[in-house]
């Protein structure tokens, strides 16, 4: 009996531990990404500057996309715009889920996959520092901005930016690359990496919702999109380097190759 409670009471300091050293690693990731934001956001003040050409590069990405024959988006939004409610859902979908949905995802890797989480990490980081590239690179006025489009977030009411194109925190002129299609991406391809349940595959839906959300609500092009996807294809040595798995659990049913070998 005194052997059992003493066990027990290892058994609990050990769980506190692991609890204290988990509480310090959140903190510390939330410090590191919070960090990185702000570099990010100064990054895109900066961008934000050189504006005069963002208009120029706009009709030079309709024009590439009517060459090579994608799909118009003014088009598509006017379509959708016959159903207000579709169009309401997109924006609250723009608005909401990006940013929340990415910090959870982050947030549940950091706590029970740890080792996976810093791939993920890494991989965004370089992700988000060429997007920046090409923020300050090609500084790009987005769809809702020009002739033909549709501001669907003033339309509605729903708008994270407002009426003034040239001020506020953000800059409205760098929508190429589209992180929202970019970061969704790279949660939807960790997830399914990183996690073994069946429904996984369902996090597919995140970027292919989102690549439309972006679209419909005039926010972004799809070379935008497509763009992004090639930087995060550049940035997936980060993510496939080995150890990305090692913090998995096994299937109860598996047996450790050493009892096999036996």
């Amino acid at each position: 009996m005194g052997i059992e409670a003493l066990e027990r009471v290892g058994q609990g300091g050990e769980q506190q531990q692991r609890g204290v050293q988990v509480f310090w690693r959140v903190v510390r990731e939330a410090v590191l990404l919070a960090t990185l934001f702000l570099v990010y956001s100064a990054g895109r003040q900066i961008a934000a500057r050189h504006t005069g050409s963002a208009l120029d590069h706009a009709h030079e990405v309709l024009s590439f996309q009517n060459w090579l024959h994608l799909p118009n988006e003014a088009t598509i939004q006017h379509w959708a715009l016959q159903f207000p409610h579709l169009v309401q859902g997109a924006n609250l979908y723009y608005a909401s889920v990006h940013a929340p949905l990415t910090a959870a995802v982050l947030l549940w890797l950091s706590i029970w996959r740890p080792k996976a989480y810093s791939h993920v990490r890494w991989t965004m980081v370089s992700l988000t520092g060429l997007a920046l590239v090409g923020h300050i690179a090609f500084p790009l006025a987005p769809p809702r901005m020009m002739p033909g489009f549709v501001d669907t977030g003033l339309r509605f009411g729903q708008s994270v930016y407002g009426p003034d194109h040239t001020g506020g925190p953000t800059n409205q002129f760098a929508a190429m690359p589209s992180l929202h299609v970019g970061w969704a991406a790279l949660i939807a391809l960790s997830m399914i990496l990183i996690t073994r349940s069946r429904w996984r595959w369902l996090w597919l839906l995140h970027p292919i919702v989102t690549f439309s959300v972006v679209v419909v609500t005039g926010n972004h092009y799809w070379l935008d999109g497509i763009v992004a996807l090639l930087l995060l294809a550049a940035s997936l040595p980060f993510l496939l380097r080995s150890g990305l798995h090692a913090d998995r659990p096994r299937s109860r049913n598996s047996v450790p190759p050493r009892k096999v070998l036996k």
